[in-house]
Protein backbone atom coordinates (compact mmCIF):
# COMPACT_ATOMS: atom_id res chain seq x y z
CA UNK A 1 0.00 0.00 0.00
CA UNK A 2 1.40 3.54 -0.94
CA UNK A 3 0.98 5.29 2.13
CA UNK A 4 2.53 7.89 4.53
CA UNK A 5 1.75 9.81 7.36
CA UNK A 6 3.73 13.53 8.29
CA UNK A 7 2.65 15.59 11.15
CA UNK A 8 2.38 18.96 11.06
CA UNK A 9 0.54 22.00 13.14
CA UNK A 10 -2.40 24.20 12.61
CA UNK A 11 -3.28 27.17 14.79
CA UNK A 12 -6.12 28.47 16.07
CA UNK A 13 -5.80 31.92 17.66
CA UNK A 14 -2.32 30.84 19.83
CA UNK A 15 -3.31 27.40 20.39
CA UNK A 16 -1.89 25.06 18.20
CA UNK A 17 -3.32 21.77 16.83
CA UNK A 18 -1.08 18.59 15.64
CA UNK A 19 -2.06 17.43 12.23
CA UNK A 20 -1.75 14.52 10.42
CA UNK A 21 -1.17 15.08 6.37
CA UNK A 22 -2.32 11.65 5.25
CA UNK A 23 -1.05 10.84 1.51
CA UNK A 24 -2.16 8.28 -0.92
CA UNK A 25 -0.25 7.58 -3.61
CA UNK A 26 -2.46 4.57 -6.05
CA UNK A 27 -3.17 3.89 -9.49
CA UNK A 28 -6.04 5.88 -10.77
CA UNK A 29 -7.00 9.03 -12.76
CA UNK A 30 -3.99 11.29 -12.40
CA UNK A 31 -4.59 14.34 -10.44
CA UNK A 32 -4.11 15.28 -6.95
CA UNK A 33 -6.55 16.29 -4.33
CA UNK A 34 -5.94 18.09 -1.30
CA UNK A 35 -9.28 17.50 1.32
CA UNK A 36 -9.42 18.08 4.88
CA UNK A 37 -11.08 22.20 5.07
CA UNK A 38 -8.23 23.59 3.17
CA UNK A 39 -7.94 27.33 1.82
CA UNK A 40 -6.56 28.66 -1.29
CA UNK A 41 -3.50 29.42 0.07
CA UNK A 42 -3.21 25.46 0.80
CA UNK A 43 -4.71 24.48 -2.12
CA UNK A 44 -1.96 25.93 -3.92
CA UNK A 45 0.45 23.45 -2.46
CA UNK A 46 0.10 20.70 -4.43
CA UNK A 47 1.74 23.20 -7.58
CA UNK A 48 4.35 24.53 -5.27
CA UNK A 49 5.02 20.91 -4.00
CA UNK A 50 5.12 19.29 -7.32
CA UNK A 51 8.05 21.80 -8.44
CA UNK A 52 10.04 21.79 -5.61
CA UNK A 53 9.96 17.62 -5.55
CA UNK A 54 11.16 17.91 -9.65
CA UNK A 55 13.56 20.56 -8.78
CA UNK A 56 15.55 19.32 -6.15
CA UNK A 57 15.22 15.43 -5.25
CA UNK A 58 12.99 13.52 -7.26
CA UNK A 59 10.13 12.82 -9.66
CA UNK A 60 6.60 13.89 -8.48
CA UNK A 61 4.73 10.80 -9.45
CA UNK A 62 3.07 11.91 -12.43
CA UNK A 63 1.09 8.96 -13.92
CA UNK A 64 -0.65 8.36 -10.44
CA UNK A 65 -3.41 9.95 -8.21
CA UNK A 66 -1.94 11.39 -5.33
CA UNK A 67 -4.55 11.81 -2.24
CA UNK A 68 -3.18 13.94 0.68
CA UNK A 69 -5.93 14.24 3.74
CA UNK A 70 -5.17 16.74 6.47
CA UNK A 71 -6.41 15.42 9.06
CA UNK A 72 -8.92 15.92 11.61
CA UNK A 73 -10.94 16.58 8.50
CA UNK A 74 -13.12 19.18 10.71
CA UNK A 75 -10.55 22.01 11.41
CA UNK A 76 -10.22 24.82 9.11
CA UNK A 77 -6.70 24.66 7.36
CA UNK A 78 -4.68 27.21 6.39
CA UNK A 79 -1.18 28.78 5.57
CA UNK A 80 1.81 27.72 3.36
CA UNK A 81 3.63 25.94 6.47
CA UNK A 82 1.87 22.57 5.47
CA UNK A 83 4.21 22.53 2.13
CA UNK A 84 7.12 20.75 4.10
CA UNK A 85 5.14 17.84 5.61
CA UNK A 86 3.25 16.90 2.12
CA UNK A 87 6.05 16.86 0.04
CA UNK A 88 7.77 14.21 2.40
CA UNK A 89 4.55 12.07 2.98
CA UNK A 90 4.46 12.36 -0.55
CA UNK A 91 8.07 10.74 -1.18
CA UNK A 92 7.81 8.15 1.25
CA UNK A 93 4.43 7.05 0.01
CA UNK A 94 5.68 6.93 -3.59
CA UNK A 95 8.44 4.98 -2.38
CA UNK A 96 11.05 5.87 -5.53
CA UNK A 97 12.84 8.19 -3.62
CA UNK A 98 16.15 6.51 -2.26
CA UNK A 99 15.95 5.43 0.90
CA UNK A 100 13.05 7.49 2.61
CA UNK A 101 10.30 5.30 4.07
CA UNK A 102 6.85 6.33 5.78
CA UNK A 103 8.25 4.23 9.32
CA UNK A 104 11.09 7.45 8.99
CA UNK A 105 8.81 10.16 9.58
CA UNK A 106 7.87 8.74 12.63
CA UNK A 107 8.44 10.90 15.46
CA UNK A 108 8.59 14.40 13.94
CA UNK A 109 6.59 17.49 12.58
CA UNK A 110 7.48 19.41 9.85
CA UNK A 111 7.02 22.97 9.35
CA UNK A 112 8.28 24.79 6.80
CA UNK A 113 7.04 26.61 2.75
CA UNK A 114 8.58 25.26 0.04
CA UNK A 115 9.99 27.25 -3.08
CA UNK A 116 9.99 26.31 -6.41
CA UNK A 117 13.24 25.23 -6.14
CA UNK A 118 12.81 23.11 -3.40
CA UNK A 119 14.51 25.59 -0.55
CA UNK A 120 12.55 26.69 2.19
CA UNK A 121 11.12 29.77 3.68
CA UNK A 122 10.05 31.77 6.69
CA UNK A 123 6.59 31.03 7.97
CA UNK A 124 4.87 33.18 10.78
CA UNK A 125 3.70 30.98 14.16
CA UNK A 126 6.31 28.24 14.30
CA UNK A 127 6.53 28.69 18.36
CA UNK A 128 2.75 27.86 19.29
CA UNK A 129 3.25 25.66 17.06
CA UNK A 130 6.39 23.54 18.16
CA UNK A 131 4.87 24.16 21.64
CA UNK A 132 1.51 22.63 20.27
CA UNK A 133 4.15 19.56 19.09
CA UNK A 134 5.82 19.58 22.29
CA UNK A 135 2.70 19.04 24.50
CA UNK A 136 1.29 15.99 22.03
CA UNK A 137 5.01 13.65 22.41
CA UNK A 138 6.61 15.28 19.83
CA UNK A 139 10.19 16.06 20.25
CA UNK A 140 11.84 16.79 17.19
CA UNK A 141 11.21 19.35 14.31
CA UNK A 142 12.35 20.16 11.58
CA UNK A 143 12.10 24.44 10.81
CA UNK A 144 13.34 26.78 8.12
CA UNK A 145 16.98 27.82 8.93
CA UNK A 146 16.10 31.39 10.30
CA UNK A 147 13.73 29.67 12.72
CA UNK A 148 15.97 27.32 14.63
CA UNK A 149 16.23 29.62 17.27
CA UNK A 150 12.92 30.31 17.79
CA UNK A 151 11.55 26.59 18.03
CA UNK A 152 14.30 26.14 20.46
CA UNK A 153 12.64 27.70 23.02
CA UNK A 154 10.96 25.03 23.13
CA UNK A 155 12.53 22.65 26.95
CA UNK A 156 13.19 19.19 25.29
CA UNK A 157 12.48 19.77 21.51
CA UNK A 158 15.22 18.96 19.48
CA UNK A 159 15.30 21.70 16.15
CA UNK A 160 16.66 20.82 12.97
CA UNK A 161 17.20 24.07 11.08
CA UNK A 162 16.79 23.10 6.99
CA UNK A 163 17.57 25.17 4.20
CA UNK A 164 15.81 22.61 1.84
CA UNK A 165 14.03 19.62 0.75
CA UNK A 166 17.09 17.88 0.02
CA UNK A 167 18.66 18.87 3.25
CA UNK A 168 15.36 17.55 5.40
CA UNK A 169 15.54 14.17 3.36
CA UNK A 170 18.97 13.54 3.78
CA UNK A 171 18.51 13.62 7.43
CA UNK A 172 15.38 11.63 7.48
CA UNK A 173 17.59 8.73 5.84
CA UNK A 174 20.56 9.51 7.51
CA UNK A 175 22.68 10.00 4.73
CA UNK A 176 25.07 13.43 4.01
CA UNK A 177 23.66 16.49 3.98
CA UNK A 178 24.16 18.30 0.27
CA UNK A 179 25.01 22.10 0.54
CA UNK A 180 21.87 24.75 0.01
CA UNK A 181 21.56 28.46 -0.61
CA UNK A 182 20.79 30.15 2.44
CA UNK A 183 17.12 30.43 3.30
CA UNK A 184 15.72 34.24 2.10
CA UNK A 185 14.82 36.13 5.07
CA UNK A 186 10.79 36.75 5.32
CA UNK A 187 9.22 39.67 3.00
CA UNK A 188 8.39 41.49 6.01
CA UNK A 189 11.89 42.63 6.97
CA UNK A 190 11.96 46.58 7.38
CA UNK A 191 13.33 48.12 4.50
CA UNK A 192 14.61 51.64 6.52
CA UNK A 193 15.65 51.51 9.99
CA UNK A 194 13.84 54.71 12.36
CA UNK A 195 14.26 54.96 16.02
CA UNK A 196 11.20 53.27 17.16
CA UNK A 197 10.04 51.41 20.96
CA UNK A 198 14.05 51.87 21.52
CA UNK A 199 13.82 55.68 22.41
CA UNK A 200 11.79 54.54 25.59
CA UNK A 201 15.02 52.78 26.81
CA UNK A 202 16.02 56.72 27.45
CA UNK A 203 12.97 57.50 29.83
CA UNK A 204 12.55 57.62 33.76
CA UNK A 205 10.32 58.38 36.17
CA UNK A 206 12.54 60.92 37.76
CA UNK A 207 12.44 62.74 34.59
CA UNK A 208 9.03 63.87 35.62
CA UNK A 209 8.87 67.08 38.24
CA UNK A 210 5.58 66.70 40.75
CA UNK A 211 2.63 65.08 39.40
CA UNK A 212 3.33 63.32 43.19
CA UNK A 213 -0.52 61.80 42.90
CA UNK A 214 -0.41 61.17 39.43
CA UNK A 215 2.83 58.89 39.95
CA UNK A 216 0.85 56.68 43.09
CA UNK A 217 -1.77 56.13 41.12
CA UNK A 218 0.40 55.00 38.13
CA UNK A 219 2.32 52.91 40.94
CA UNK A 220 -1.01 51.51 41.90
CA UNK A 221 -2.12 50.64 38.56
CA UNK A 222 1.36 48.71 37.83
CA UNK A 223 1.24 46.96 40.88
CA UNK A 224 -2.11 45.13 40.01
CA UNK A 225 -1.77 45.52 36.35
CA UNK A 226 -5.43 48.08 36.58
CA UNK A 227 -6.61 49.94 33.63
CA UNK A 228 -5.62 53.97 34.06
CA UNK A 229 -7.41 56.81 32.69
CA UNK A 230 -5.61 59.94 32.66
CA UNK A 231 -7.75 62.95 31.99
CA UNK A 232 -6.02 66.50 31.83
CA UNK A 233 -5.39 69.62 29.62
CA UNK A 234 -2.68 69.16 26.44
CA UNK A 235 0.42 69.57 27.74
CA UNK A 236 0.07 68.49 30.94
CA UNK A 237 2.21 65.02 30.64
CA UNK A 238 -0.42 62.66 29.83
CA UNK A 239 1.87 60.76 27.06
CA UNK A 240 4.91 61.20 29.01
CA UNK A 241 3.74 59.57 32.25
CA UNK A 242 2.54 56.54 29.86
CA UNK A 243 5.28 55.87 28.18
CA UNK A 244 7.12 55.49 31.71
CA UNK A 245 5.08 52.98 33.15
CA UNK A 246 6.98 49.91 31.53
CA UNK A 247 10.04 51.08 32.78
CA UNK A 248 8.74 50.29 36.40
CA UNK A 249 7.09 47.06 35.39
CA UNK A 250 9.20 43.69 36.08
CA UNK A 251 10.81 41.71 33.82
CA UNK A 252 8.27 38.83 32.07
CA UNK A 253 8.59 35.40 33.65
CA UNK A 254 9.33 32.97 31.96
CA UNK A 255 5.97 31.84 31.64
CA UNK A 256 4.94 34.95 30.36
CA UNK A 257 7.62 35.29 28.03
CA UNK A 258 6.68 32.40 26.04
CA UNK A 259 3.34 33.42 25.72
CA UNK A 260 4.16 36.75 24.87
CA UNK A 261 6.96 35.53 22.22
CA UNK A 262 4.46 32.96 20.71
CA UNK A 263 1.78 35.96 20.14
CA UNK A 264 4.52 37.62 18.44
CA UNK A 265 5.83 34.70 16.72
CA UNK A 266 1.57 34.27 15.16
CA UNK A 267 1.20 37.81 14.07
CA UNK A 268 4.87 37.23 12.12
CA UNK A 269 6.39 40.29 14.39
CA UNK A 270 9.56 38.58 16.07
CA UNK A 271 12.39 39.50 14.78
CA UNK A 272 14.32 36.90 13.26
CA UNK A 273 17.01 35.70 15.92
CA UNK A 274 15.05 37.32 18.52
CA UNK A 275 14.68 34.75 21.09
CA UNK A 276 12.57 35.07 24.28
CA UNK A 277 10.52 38.80 24.68
CA UNK A 278 11.88 39.47 28.76
CA UNK A 279 10.35 42.55 28.50
CA UNK A 280 6.86 43.62 29.01
CA UNK A 281 5.81 44.82 25.58
CA UNK A 282 5.11 48.51 24.64
CA UNK A 283 1.73 49.12 22.05
CA UNK A 284 0.45 52.74 21.28
CA UNK A 285 -1.90 52.95 18.14
CA UNK A 286 -2.63 55.78 16.40
CA UNK A 287 -6.53 56.88 17.03
CA UNK A 288 -7.05 56.47 13.30
CA UNK A 289 -6.27 52.24 13.89
CA UNK A 290 -8.95 49.87 12.83
CA UNK A 291 -11.00 47.62 14.97
CA UNK A 292 -8.68 44.96 13.20
CA UNK A 293 -5.71 46.89 13.95
CA UNK A 294 -6.44 46.81 17.44
CA UNK A 295 -8.40 44.15 18.77
CA UNK A 296 -7.02 41.64 15.52
CA UNK A 297 -8.63 40.06 12.60
CA UNK A 298 -7.87 40.65 9.31
CA UNK A 299 -8.62 39.13 5.85
CA UNK A 300 -7.27 35.21 5.84
CA UNK A 301 -5.88 34.15 8.49
CA UNK A 302 -7.14 35.84 11.83
CA UNK A 303 -4.25 37.49 13.50
CA UNK A 304 -3.35 39.03 16.80
CA UNK A 305 -3.80 42.55 17.01
CA UNK A 306 -2.13 45.31 19.39
CA UNK A 307 -4.46 44.87 22.29
CA UNK A 308 -2.79 40.76 22.39
CA UNK A 309 0.70 41.85 21.61
CA UNK A 310 0.86 44.10 24.17
CA UNK A 311 -0.01 40.96 26.48
CA UNK A 312 1.59 41.44 29.83
CA UNK A 313 2.59 44.54 29.18
CA UNK A 314 1.31 47.90 28.37
CA UNK A 315 -1.34 49.24 25.83
CA UNK A 316 -1.61 53.09 25.42
CA UNK A 317 -4.91 54.47 23.65
CA UNK A 318 -4.24 58.37 23.54
CA UNK A 319 -6.88 60.29 22.57
CA UNK A 320 -9.35 57.51 23.33
CA UNK A 321 -12.70 59.31 22.64
CA UNK A 322 -11.10 60.21 18.79
CA UNK A 323 -10.82 56.05 18.37
CA UNK A 324 -13.53 54.61 15.96
CA UNK A 325 -16.55 54.06 18.18
CA UNK A 326 -16.14 50.00 17.46
CA UNK A 327 -12.91 50.05 18.69
CA UNK A 328 -14.28 52.26 22.07
CA UNK A 329 -16.53 49.47 22.10
CA UNK A 330 -14.64 46.34 20.99
CA UNK A 331 -12.39 46.92 24.32
CA UNK A 332 -14.99 45.89 26.65
CA UNK A 333 -13.99 42.57 26.40
CA UNK A 334 -10.17 42.64 26.99
CA UNK A 335 -11.01 44.92 29.94
CA UNK A 336 -13.67 42.87 31.24
CA UNK A 337 -11.95 39.17 30.67
CA UNK A 338 -8.44 39.74 29.40
CA UNK A 339 -8.84 38.37 26.33
CA UNK A 340 -10.23 38.88 23.28
CA UNK A 341 -12.06 36.63 20.73
CA UNK A 342 -12.76 37.45 16.80
CA UNK A 343 -14.57 35.68 14.58
CA UNK A 344 -14.27 35.79 10.47
CA UNK A 345 -16.53 33.57 8.75
CA UNK A 346 -15.82 29.94 9.91
CA UNK A 347 -12.72 30.82 11.70
CA UNK A 348 -12.81 32.24 15.38
CA UNK A 349 -10.25 32.62 17.10
CA UNK A 350 -9.57 33.37 20.90
CA UNK A 351 -6.27 35.54 21.84
CA UNK A 352 -5.02 36.64 25.54
CA UNK A 353 -5.17 40.33 26.22
CA UNK A 354 -4.29 40.55 30.05
CA UNK A 355 -2.03 43.89 29.56
CA UNK A 356 -2.49 46.95 31.32
CA UNK A 357 -4.75 49.18 29.47
CA UNK A 358 -3.30 53.01 30.19
CA UNK A 359 -6.17 55.80 28.75
CA UNK A 360 -5.48 59.14 27.89
CA UNK A 361 -8.53 61.76 27.33
CA UNK A 362 -8.62 65.69 26.80
CA UNK A 363 -11.48 66.94 29.12
CA UNK A 364 -13.00 69.25 25.71
CA UNK A 365 -12.15 68.74 22.11
CA UNK A 366 -9.93 71.36 21.73
CA UNK A 367 -7.66 70.35 25.15
CA UNK A 368 -7.75 73.78 26.73
CA UNK A 369 -10.91 73.23 29.12
CA UNK A 370 -9.25 73.48 32.73
CA UNK A 371 -9.99 74.77 36.14
CA UNK A 372 -13.67 76.57 37.37
CA UNK A 373 -13.23 79.24 34.20
CA UNK A 374 -12.69 76.38 31.64
CA UNK A 375 -9.18 78.43 31.22
CA UNK A 376 -8.46 79.20 27.01
CA UNK A 377 -11.26 76.15 25.81
CA UNK A 378 -13.17 77.98 23.22
CA UNK A 379 -15.76 74.82 23.07
CA UNK A 380 -19.27 74.82 23.79
CA UNK A 381 -21.08 73.18 26.70
CA UNK A 382 -23.01 70.99 23.67
CA UNK A 383 -19.32 70.24 21.99
CA UNK A 384 -17.83 68.96 25.91
CA UNK A 385 -21.05 66.67 26.28
CA UNK A 386 -20.69 65.37 22.89
CA UNK A 387 -17.03 64.83 23.18
CA UNK A 388 -17.34 63.14 26.48
CA UNK A 389 -20.19 61.07 25.61
CA UNK A 390 -18.05 59.23 22.97
CA UNK A 391 -16.98 57.01 26.23
CA UNK A 392 -19.72 54.62 26.98
CA UNK A 393 -20.86 53.91 30.41
CA UNK A 394 -20.22 50.54 30.26
CA UNK A 395 -16.49 51.38 28.99
CA UNK A 396 -16.48 54.19 31.96
CA UNK A 397 -17.33 51.15 34.31
CA UNK A 398 -14.63 49.06 33.23
CA UNK A 399 -11.55 51.24 34.18
CA UNK A 400 -10.37 50.74 37.33
CA UNK A 401 -8.53 53.68 38.06
CA UNK A 402 -9.16 57.72 36.71
CA UNK A 403 -6.89 60.33 37.64
CA UNK A 404 -6.76 63.82 36.89
CA UNK A 405 -3.28 65.69 35.04
CA UNK A 406 -3.56 69.08 36.52
CA UNK A 407 -0.83 71.60 34.74
CA UNK A 408 1.52 72.67 37.35
CA UNK A 409 4.81 74.82 37.51
CA UNK A 410 8.58 74.32 38.18
CA UNK A 411 9.55 72.89 41.40
CA UNK A 412 10.23 76.41 42.70
CA UNK A 413 11.11 76.82 46.47
CA UNK A 414 11.76 73.08 46.52
CA UNK A 415 15.44 73.47 45.20
CA UNK A 416 16.25 71.25 48.98
CA UNK A 417 13.68 68.98 48.26
CA UNK A 418 14.77 65.14 47.22
CA UNK A 419 14.64 64.41 43.73
CA UNK A 420 12.02 62.39 41.84
CA UNK A 421 12.19 58.47 42.63
CA UNK A 422 13.29 56.95 39.62
CA UNK A 423 11.73 53.99 37.85
CA UNK A 424 14.39 51.96 39.25
CA UNK A 425 13.13 52.98 42.93
CA UNK A 426 9.60 52.52 41.92
CA UNK A 427 10.35 48.66 40.01
CA UNK A 428 11.52 47.89 43.19
CA UNK A 429 8.15 48.26 44.83
CA UNK A 430 5.93 46.79 42.28
CA UNK A 431 8.17 43.86 42.37
CA UNK A 432 7.84 43.15 46.41
CA UNK A 433 3.58 43.86 45.29
CA UNK A 434 3.64 41.60 42.55
CA UNK A 435 5.06 39.19 45.10
CA UNK A 436 2.75 38.93 47.48
CA UNK A 437 -0.07 38.77 45.01
CA UNK A 438 1.88 35.73 43.30
CA UNK A 439 2.11 34.39 46.82
CA UNK A 440 -1.55 34.81 47.76
CA UNK A 441 -2.29 33.45 44.67
CA UNK A 442 -0.03 31.02 44.20
CA UNK A 443 -2.63 27.78 43.88
CA UNK A 444 -5.07 30.06 41.49
CA UNK A 445 -5.09 30.27 38.12
CA UNK A 446 -4.38 34.06 37.80
CA UNK A 447 -1.78 36.04 39.34
CA UNK A 448 -2.62 39.53 39.80
CA UNK A 449 -5.60 41.41 42.02
CA UNK A 450 -7.11 42.59 38.55
CA UNK A 451 -7.55 38.93 37.58
CA UNK A 452 -9.52 37.65 40.54
CA UNK A 453 -12.79 37.19 39.63
CA UNK A 454 -15.35 39.29 42.03
CA UNK A 455 -17.11 35.58 44.18
CA UNK A 456 -13.38 34.51 44.86
CA UNK A 457 -12.18 37.72 46.42
CA UNK A 458 -15.42 38.01 48.79
CA UNK A 459 -15.35 34.11 49.65
CA UNK A 460 -11.61 33.65 50.44
CA UNK A 461 -10.11 37.26 50.74
CA UNK A 462 -12.87 40.05 51.95
CA UNK A 463 -11.96 43.66 53.05
CA UNK A 464 -12.07 44.41 56.34
CA UNK A 465 -15.80 44.75 57.95
CA UNK A 466 -15.16 48.60 58.48
CA UNK A 467 -13.85 48.47 54.77
CA UNK A 468 -16.70 46.67 53.02
CA UNK A 469 -18.84 48.72 54.71
CA UNK A 470 -17.75 51.84 52.89
CA UNK A 471 -17.71 50.47 50.00
CA UNK A 472 -21.42 48.72 50.04
CA UNK A 473 -22.43 52.29 51.50
CA UNK A 474 -20.86 53.99 47.83
CA UNK A 475 -23.26 50.80 46.04
CA UNK A 476 -26.20 52.35 48.15
CA UNK A 477 -25.73 55.83 47.38
CA UNK A 478 -25.68 54.30 43.46
CA UNK A 479 -22.09 56.06 43.30
CA UNK A 480 -21.09 52.24 42.98
CA UNK A 481 -22.56 49.40 40.05
CA UNK A 482 -21.73 45.97 41.08
CA UNK A 483 -19.18 45.56 38.70
CA UNK A 484 -17.79 48.63 40.21
CA UNK A 485 -17.82 47.21 43.72
CA UNK A 486 -15.38 44.00 42.71
CA UNK A 487 -12.81 46.88 41.44
CA UNK A 488 -12.91 48.86 44.45
CA UNK A 489 -12.27 45.62 46.34
CA UNK A 490 -9.29 44.77 44.04
CA UNK A 491 -7.90 48.08 43.99
CA UNK A 492 -7.66 48.14 47.28
CA UNK A 493 -5.82 44.81 48.30
CA UNK A 494 -3.02 46.66 45.56
CA UNK A 495 -3.03 49.60 47.63
CA UNK A 496 -2.87 47.14 50.81
CA UNK A 497 -0.24 45.41 48.54
CA UNK A 498 1.60 48.57 47.80
CA UNK A 499 1.77 49.45 51.59
CA UNK A 500 2.73 46.04 53.29
CA UNK A 501 -0.53 45.70 54.63
CA UNK A 502 -2.02 42.16 55.11
CA UNK A 503 -5.49 42.80 54.56
CA UNK A 504 -7.02 46.17 53.40
CA UNK A 505 -8.82 48.32 55.85
CA UNK A 506 -11.27 51.14 55.93
CA UNK A 507 -7.70 53.62 54.95
CA UNK A 508 -7.07 51.05 52.12
CA UNK A 509 -10.43 51.51 50.20
CA UNK A 510 -11.03 54.83 50.60
CA UNK A 511 -7.56 55.35 48.58
CA UNK A 512 -9.35 52.58 46.27
CA UNK A 513 -12.40 55.10 46.15
CA UNK A 514 -10.98 57.91 45.14
CA UNK A 515 -8.77 56.18 42.60
CA UNK A 516 -11.57 54.59 41.18
CA UNK A 517 -14.17 57.85 41.01
CA UNK A 518 -13.41 59.90 38.13
CA UNK A 519 -15.44 62.79 39.87
CA UNK A 520 -12.21 65.73 39.88
CA UNK A 521 -12.87 67.01 43.59
CA UNK A 522 -11.84 63.42 45.06
CA UNK A 523 -8.01 63.85 46.11
CA UNK A 524 -5.86 61.19 47.48
CA UNK A 525 -5.46 61.38 51.03
CA UNK A 526 -2.36 64.12 52.12
CA UNK A 527 -0.48 61.13 53.53
CA UNK A 528 -0.51 58.89 50.81
CA UNK A 529 0.64 61.93 48.00
CA UNK A 530 2.74 62.99 50.63
CA UNK A 531 4.87 59.24 51.10
CA UNK A 532 5.30 59.34 47.44
CA UNK A 533 6.87 62.74 47.23
CA UNK A 534 9.36 62.05 49.96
Amino acid sequence: MAFATARSLALKGADGHVIDVQVDVSPGVVGTTLVGRVDKSLSEARDRVRMAINNDCGRWPATKRVTVLLSPADLPKGGTHYDLAIAVAVMAADKKHGELAPEHLEGWAFVGELSVSGGLRPVPGVLPMVIAAAAHGITRVFVPEPQAAEAGLVPGMTVFGVRSLSQVVAVLCDVEVPEAPPVVAPSASPLTSWRGADRLDDVDLRDLDGLDDVRYAVEVAAAGAHPLMLVGPRGTGKTSIAERIPTILPDLTIEQSLEVTALHSVAGTLPEGAGLLRRPPWFAPHHSASAASVLGGGTGRVRPGQVSLAHHGVLFLDEFPHFRSDVIEAMRQPLESGEVTIARGEEAATYPARSLVVLAANPCPCGNFHGLTGGGCECSEVQRAHYQRKLSGPIVDRVDIWMQVRPHGPRSGRSFAPPPESSADVRARVESARLRQHRRYRDCPWLLNSAVPGPALAERWPLHPAAQRLVEAELAAGRLTRRGLTRVQRLAWTVADCADVDRPGEAEARVALVLRSPDPSRVLPAEVVRTVAS
